[in-house]
């Protein structure tokens, strides 16, 4: 597979986040923290912009790019979900090409934090201080 040509971050991803926990013996979808779509627009002078999405919610992206490796990538998301603020801050790395591996798709690792707590949905708030880790893969 060709490498598709992309600025650096830029792009749009396939974006799944899990709670970090260590218990192996837990179903893998009971890891399941949030899942969407990661719309990442890098400049040449490091700034980031974009917005991450589903059906019903949407949360702006602001941060910054440093080249490096690899690649590292500080940005938050914030919106009004169901009439509530949501902020989300966000560490991530571009996963460098890895010699021989084949069909490599290009790659983001990284980890979540909710910022501030908002409602769950259910009657409830979700927390500040939640961290989880974050994987996307770019759309071809």
């Amino acid at each position: 597979m060709k490498q598709p040509n992309y600025t650096l971050g830029s792009g749009l991803w396939t974006y799944r986040s899990l709670l970090n926990n260590p218990d192996l013996t837990l179903d893998f979808n009971a890891l399941e923290f949030g899942r969407g779509n990661l719309k990442i627009e890098t400049q040449s002078d490091g700034s980031l912009s974009g917005k991450i999405y589903d059906t019903g919610w949407e949360l702006e992206l602001k941060g910054s790019m440093q080249q490096g490796s690899p690649a590292t990538l500080w940005f938050q998301g914030k919106g009004i979900v169901s009439g509530s603020l949501w902020i989300y801050d966000y560490l991530c790395y571009v996963v460098p090409q890895i010699p021989n591996g084949e069909n490599q798709i290009p790659a983001l690792v990284g980890s979540v934090t909710r910022a501030i707590p908002h409602p769950d949905g259910q009657g409830g708030v979700s927390p500040a201080g939640v961290v989880c880790s974050f994987y996307a893969v770019l759309q071809m």
